[in-house]
C-alpha cells in the first residue's frame, strides 16, 4: 500500500503543470493501492485461520473481518470510480455492443 501511495505522488510531482486531472489520478492510485493492500490482507487471514488449527471462534473472526473488509473495498471502489461497480458495468456492456 505504501509503495503504491509513494507511486502515486511521484507521478503526481513529474505530472504537467497544466495537467488539471493530476489531483483525480492520485486519489485513484491511491485508492487502488489501498484496494490491493486490503485484498492481500484478506487472502493473508483467510491461510492463517487454515494454517492454524480452525476453530468455530477463528472462523467466525475471519468471516466477521472478510466481510469488513469486502465493505470497505466496496465502498473506495466506488468513491474511485463515483457510480456503483454494478452500473458501470452494465454501461460498459451496453456500450460496447451497439452497432
Amino acid at each position: 500500500m505504501i509503495i503504491g501511495a509513494l507511486g502515486g505522488f511521484v507521478r503526481l510531482a513529474f505530472a504537467r503543470r497544466g495537467a488539471g486531472n493530476a489531483y483525480e489520478r492520485l486519489r485513484q492510485d491511491i485508492g487502488r493501492a489501498i484496494l490491493l493492500g486490503l485484498e492481500v490482507l484478506i487472502i493473508a487471514d483467510i491461510i492463517r485461520t487454515i494454517v492454524v488449527e480452525p476453530t468455530v471462534e477463528s472462523v467466525t473472526v475471519l468471516g466477521v473481518i472478510v466481510v469488513i473488509r469486502i465493505l470497505l473495498s466496496f465502498s473506495l471502489e466506488v468513491e474511485i470510480d463515483g457510480t456503483l461497480a454494478v452500473a458501470s458495468s452494465a454501461r460498459r456492456v451496453r456500450g460496447c455492443c451497439r452497432t
